[in-house]
């Protein structure tokens, strides 16, 4: 399952309007919750207490943390983890 958490990174971006008219412009195909408040930014711990923008989270079965991927690119290498992660054993 894939849910997105939207972290502002600019004062627009906290306007919900501008981030339902951006997941529909791009088709985002998942939930994604508003952030505004940086709570789950917080919450995770983003690396080395820096914003990077995106960070990406896999998550396994039982809850727990098992890769963080920074920025853009590493599709490939993101796509064999998840493969991975759903082949995994409960």
């Amino acid at each position: 399952m894939i849910i997105g958490v939207h972290t502002p990174e600019f004062g627009y971006e906290r306007e919900i309007a501008n981030v339902e008219e951006a997941l529909i412009r791009l088709d985002v195909p998942y939930a994604v919750a508003i952030d505004n408040d940086w709570a789950t930014w917080r919450a995770y711990k983003n690396p080395f207490g820096q914003r990077f923008w995106p960070t990406k989270y896999f998550i396994d079965k039982a809850g727990n943390v098992r890769h963080v991927h920074i920025g853009e690119g590493g599709y490939l290498q993101q796509e064999e983890i998840i493969k991975a992660l759903l082949a995994e054993e409960t």
